[in-house]
């Protein structure tokens, strides 16, 4: 049955509604960047660029690095935004456009978060690189998806008992990222990643300005705890939601975090920029061993 009108927006120019992409546009494998100014520091390092468009915070660049085909788009900020593009991409690769009605050979992309965070441990070094293996959502998304079969719920249970997790706040939920791939992404020079990702960028991750906290020991908290013989090592804003609908779509997803804060030693490193663009050199020449 066609998927309607309302539900799958077409632009008259044939464009998924946000995005503002066709099908043909997007590779197999994507690398998505929070920052619209950061697409075009990932692409300049491409060999060729056949195609560009932006709308909104959504910039997209599709082009070629070292022979294999990438699109870098931008999501903007948050997991409100990560269930647009995610749920877009898969529309893009798995929907035929003319018919509206979901393919019966689905595609799996490859799609793979370089971003910023904030360590929340005093050893992990700051503008070094972390993979995320396990990411926890504070932000909801998740809970609006048919999606307990990928959850772990006795991280849950242990992490809400320790923190005392208000009954006002949403529950956390907490993915995995894609073995296979996060593990091709890994080497001596990244960390493991278990990593919490936030709501907002103040007070839900313990920023006090103005406004008092509702919960003010809440990362002293979260850094205390362990759940086998792992500790939290870093907070974000996209990883979970971007984890738990890949999952969910088929595709494989795997989050790079280039940590240029640390929230325990209260310091910020001196040259974010630098930090950022060796992550986004060191992930492109790590997809073109896959």
């Amino acid at each position: 049955m066609p998927i309607a009108e309302s539900e799958l927006i077409i632009n008259s120019d044939g464009t998924i509604y946000h995005l503002n992409l066709k099908p043909e546009n997007i590779a197999a494998t994507i690398l998505t960047v929070g920052d619209p100014e950061r697409v075009e520091k990932v692409s300049q390092y491409f060999d060729t660029i056949e195609f560009k468009t932006q709308k909104r915070e959504f910039h997209t660049h599709t082009g070629t690095y070292k022979g294999h085909r990438l699109t870098v788009i931008s999501t903007g900020i948050g997991t409100d935004n990560i269930d647009i593009v995610l749920n877009e991409l898969d529309a893009l690769a798995n929907i035929d456009f003319k018919t509206r009605q979901i393919k019966t050979t689905l595609t799996s992309l490859n799609i793979i978060r370089i971003g910023t965070s904030g360590a929340i441990q005093p050893e992990i070094p700051l503008d070094s690189f972390m993979v995320t293996e396990v990411a926890v959502g504070f932000d909801n998304l998740l809970h609006f998806y048919k999606s307990g079969h990928i959850q772990f719920p006795q991280i849950t249970n242990a992490l809400t008992k320790h923190l005392q997790w208000s009954n006002n706040k949403s529950l956390p939920y907490v993915v995995p990222f894609d073995k296979k791939l996060g593990r091709q992404m890994q080497s001596r020079d990244t960390h493991k990643g278990f990593t919490i990702t936030n709501p907002g960028f103040y007070a839900p991750q313990g920023r006090l300005l103005r406004l008092a906290l509702e919960n003010p020991d809440l990362n002293p908290k979260i850094a205390s705890f362990t759940y086998a013989d792992k500790k939290i090592t870093n907070l974000e804003m996209e990883t979970s939601g971007l984890y738990g609908l890949a999952k969910l779509l088929g595709h494989r997803a795997v989050s790079m975090n280039a940590i240029i804060a640390n929230r325990a030693t209260q310091t910020f490193s001196k040259n974010p920029e630098k930090t950022v663009d060796t992550l986004i050199r060191y992930t492109l020449d790590k997809i073109v061993e896959f």
